[in-house]
């Protein structure tokens, strides 16, 4: 396996762009993308657990009840969650791509992502679609257009081989505020040219979003619009994947490196976030044990706020994972940051130790840290994804809607 270039239109047969509709005031901010596949595809979504859901999400339900899909359309600027209209305007969304495209309306993947509680201009998206110009490289174009608070598009793709066959996954996603675990708060869209059935399509999707997007959190918000979509064509070629069999395991790995990079991007483009942090919870009994204990420190405000100072105030972590709700022994809990700055350890069997002050200060001043908490108490081990928070990301959200 090995990255390339491409993100959604790394696959053969897919298509992607995107383009200025109305929806955002400004002229030169891309609002409006599609995905597209020249044949139907195998497809499967994740949605948001937040009861309060976007209309557009449950109009790809209801598109997705046959597992098949050929497009996705997606706008920026506006939610369309609890709306005027929501659920009309999410249709009439769909009906728009799919006359573009010659489709069926029924095989479109129809996302939005913007403020909540406005009524979606869907007749910007109507009159313009046709002014999103699919090509071969029009990845990056539909990355940006998906784009609301993020300083930056988001991308990943691979190539491996099944039987000898060369074979491709990419995708695209956005998420900067809003994210934390059960799919808050992002979109991502992945495309493949692999052959497999659906039924495993959607449980592979379904196993590596709980360890790769739901374990990474930003704010502590779930919002109202999240989906991840997986579309397979099956145009590599190869002998389709109808059982969990080496086939499946390769497919299953290039998936879970695909999404893991995407998550990670999400958490280091974190509204206002100046360091990526990432913790990791080693010899635990379990691995549902080490989730929880460094998804609650991956989320705590007074951690993420000690990140942002650089204060290696490794109490905050012990007090994090001591709402966790699992149980572990504090008194062979180990603690220690490390960036390319170096390592240092600060508690050992859940006590203090003297450490230099200004050592840690710096190996926490690095725009990438890594907690490593080892419990000494089992085989299992787990990472999650955060980032610090920062002055800046009050501001964003002081204004947000206006």
């Amino acid at each position: 396996m090995k990255q390339i270039q491409g993100g959604v239109c790394a696959a053969k047969g897919f298509l992607a762009g995107g383009a200025h509709c109305g929806i955002r005031k400004s002229q030169d901010k891309l609002d409006l993308a599609v995905i597209y596949s020249q044949v139907q595809c195998q497809a499967a979504c994740v949605y948001t657990s937040n009861r309060v859901k976007a209309d557009c999400l449950k109009v790809t339900k209801e598109h997705l009840k046959n597992g098949v899909a050929q497009a996705i359309v997606c706008n920026s600027g506006n939610a369309n969650a609890c709306a005027p209209d929501g659920f009309q305007n999410a249709i009439r969304q769909a009906r728009a791509c799919a006359h573009y495209l010659g489709i069926d309306e029924q095989d479109v993947i129809v996302s939005s992502t913007g403020v909540i509680g406005q009524r979606l201009p869907v007749e910007c998206i109507e009159e313009h679609i046709d002014q999103v110009a699919l090509k071969e490289n029009g990845s990056k174009e539909a990355s940006i257009a998906i784009m609301t608070t993020d300083t930056r598009p988001k991308s990943y793709a691979v190539s491996f081989e099944i039987e000898g066959t060369e074979c491709h996954i990419g995708g695209i996603c956005k998420g900067s505020g809003m994210i934390h675990p059960n799919m808050g708060t992002m979109l991502a869209f992945i495309t493949s040219d692999v052959q497999i059935e659906q039924s495993l399509l959607e449980e592979a999707l379904k196993e590596i979003t709980r360890k790769t997007f739901n374990r990474i959190s930003v704010d502590g918000d779930t919002s109202t619009n999240d989906m991840c979509a997986l579309l397979c064509n099956g145009m590599a070629n190869h002998s389709k994947i109808d059982q969990k069999n080496e086939s499946y395991a390769i497919f299953k790995n290039a998936l879970h490196t695909v999404m893991e990079n995407l998550a990670i991007q999400i958490a280091k483009d974190g509204e206002g976030a100046s360091r990526l942090l990432t913790v990791s919870v080693t010899h635990a009994e379990s691995e549902l044990q080490a989730e929880k204990l460094a998804m609650s420190v991956a989320s705590s405000t007074l951690f993420k706020a000690a990140m942002f100072g650089s204060d290696a105030n490794w109490g905050r972590i012990l007090c994090a994972m001591g709402y966790a709700g699992v149980d572990f022994d504090i008194d062979k809990v180990n603690v220690s940051f490390e960036s390319v700055k170096g390592r240092i350890e600060v508690c050992k069997k859940g006590k203090a130790l003297s450490f230099d002050e200004e050592q840690a200060k710096q190996i926490l001043s690095n725009d990438e840290v890594r907690v490593w908490i080892d419990l000494d108490s089992g085989p299992k081990s787990v990472t999650c994804w955060g980032c610090d928070l920062t002055y800046e990301y009050v501001k964003i959200n002081g204004d947000y809607r206006t």
